[in-house]
C-alpha cells in the first residue's frame, strides 16, 4: 500500500486545514508514493524513534508533534531536528505529523482524554467559527434530487448529528443561450423560463472545492449558476479542548489523586479546591492555559491541561481547580488513538507503538 492511501485517511480524520496557523502538520519527509512496509505511531519524532521504527520494519512514522515547526536553512546535523530529518532521509523513512488538526476534531486528542476520565455528554470547549460556507445552486426541478445527492456525497449538508441537510425553494429561472451554446432546455437565441429549485447547503470550508466539482458533474446545465457565502456560524464539532461530566460527583481531592493514576503522571500541580465535590471537567491536551476562560464559561469544576506557568495559576481565583498534569502526560494516549484508528481502517497493518519514551521531562 502506498503512503498516499494512509495519508488520505489521516487527512479525512483530521483535515490539515483545521490546524492552527503556527502548526506544520502533514507529510514532512518522504514521497507519498512510497510503498509502506509498516507504520509506527509516536507522540514525538526523534532519532531514537526512527531507530525503533527501523528495528520493527516500519518506514512510516505518524507522530502527533511535528519534528519541524519552522523552516530549516541547513542540514548539518547541528541539532536534534536536523539529525532526525537527515536520518529519516538516509533510511527512506517517511515522517507524517498530525498535530493541532487532531486536537481540533471531536474524535481527536481531547476526546481520548475524556474517554480515559470517563466523561459523559462531552462537547468541544471552544468551538471555532468562520470555517463553514453556504453553497447555493439552482437547477431544473426534475434534476434537483440528483444534484443534492451529489453535493451530499461530496461532504455538504452535515449539521451536528444530522446529515443530508438542505433548504430548497421553488422558483423560476430565465436565460437565453447564445450562438455557440447547446441548452439543456429551451432553444439557443430564445429567452427561456424554467421551473427550478434553489438548493442551499452547509459545507466545511475545506470541502467547498469538492462539493462544487460534484455539483457541476451532476448538474444538467452547460453553465451552472451558484453562490458561495461565508458564514459566522460556530462549528460545534471543531475547536479546542473538551468538557464533560463525571458519572457522579466525587470529592475534589479524591478526583485529583485518581487523576494521577488514570493519566499515568508522576506529578499533578493544582490550585486549592474551591468546592468539596467536583463533577464537570474541562480538558485540553498539551498547553491549554488559553482556554481557562472557556472552562469557566462552561462552569467546569476542574480544568486539566499542561504547561501552566507559575503566575497563571493565580487566574483560578478560587473559581475553578487548575490541574497541570504535564504536556507529555496529557497527550500520551494520542498514540493509542492513532493506532486504533489506523488498525481499524487498514487491518493489513498492525501499527507499532514506539517503545521510546520521548518525554524530555523527568521527575524524582
Amino acid at each position: 500500500m502506498q503512503a498516499s492511501e494512509i495519508i488520505k485517511y489521516l487527512e479525512e480524520l483530521a483535515p490539515p486545514s483545521l490546524q492552527e496557523s503556527y502548526d506544520n502538520s502533514g507529510l514532512l519527509v518522504g514521497d507519498s508514493q512510497t510503498e509502506v512496509s509498516g507504520i509506527m505511531v509516536s507522540l514525538d519524532c526523534t532519532e531514537d524513534v526512527i531507530d525503533d521504527a527501523l528495528s520493527q520494519g516500519c518506514n512510516l512514522i505518524v507522530s502527533h508533534h511535528p519534528i519541524v515547526f519552522g523552516g530549516l536553512k541547513r542540514f548539518n546535523g547541528n541539532n536534534y531536528v536536523e539529525r532526525t530529518v537527515i536520518k529519516a532521509i538516509k533510511n527512506n523513512v517517511l515522517l507524517y505529523a498530525i498535530h493541532t488538526n487532531l486536537d481540533n476534531v471531536s474524535e481527536g486528542v481531547n476526546q481520548k482524554i475524556a474517554e480515559k476520565l470517563g466523561l459523559l455528554s462531552t462537547k468541544i470547549l471552544a468551538p471555532k467559527k468562520q470555517l463553514l460556507k453556504k453553497v447555493v445552486t439552482y437547477c431544473p426541478t426534475n434534476r434537483a434530487e440528483n444534484v443534492r445527492n451529489a453535493m451530499f456525497e461530496a461532504g455538504a449538508g452535515s449539521i451536528g448529528n444530522y446529515d443530508l441537510c438542505s433548504f430548497n425553494t421553488d422558483g423560476t429561472g430565465t436565460f437565453r443561450g447564445k450562438e455557440n451554446t447547446t441548452p439543456f432546455v429551451g432553444n439557443k437565441g430564445e429567452i427561456h423560463a424554467e421551473s427550478e429549485v434553489r438548493i442551499e447547503s452547509i459545507v466545511p470550508d475545506f470541502k467547498v472545492k469538492s462539493v462544487l466539482s460534484a455539483m457541476r458533474k451532476a448538474h444538467p446545465y452547460e453553465e451552472v449558476a451558484f453562490d458561495v457565502y461565508p458564514m459566522e456560524n460556530i462549528w460545534k464539532e471543531v475547536g479546542s479542548g473538551m468538557v464533560g461530566d463525571l458519572p457522579q460527583e466525587i470529592d475534589a481531592l479524591e478526583f485529583l489523586k485518581s487523576l494521577k493514576t488514570t493519566m499515568k503522571t508522576d506529578c499533578v500541580r493544582y490550585t486549592l479546591p474551591h468546592k468539596t465535590n467536583v463533577k464537570r471537567i474541562a480538558v485540553c491536551g498539551g498547553a491549554g492555559s488559553f482556554l481557562l476562560g472557556n472552562a469557566l464559561g462552561a462552569k467546569a469544576d476542574v480544568f486539566i491541561t499542561g504547561d501552566y506557568k507559575y503566575h497563571q495559576f493565580f487566574d483560578a481565583e478560587n473559581r475553578i481547580i487548575i490541574a497541570d498534569i504535564g504536556h507529555y502526560e496529557s497527550e500520551q494516549f494520542t498514540i493509542d488513538l492513532l493506532a486504533e484508528k489506523l488498525a481499524h481502517k487498514f487491518p493489513i497493518f498492525v501499527p507499532r507503538l514506539t517503545r521510546v519514551k520521548t518525554n524530555p521531562i523527568n521527575y524524582l
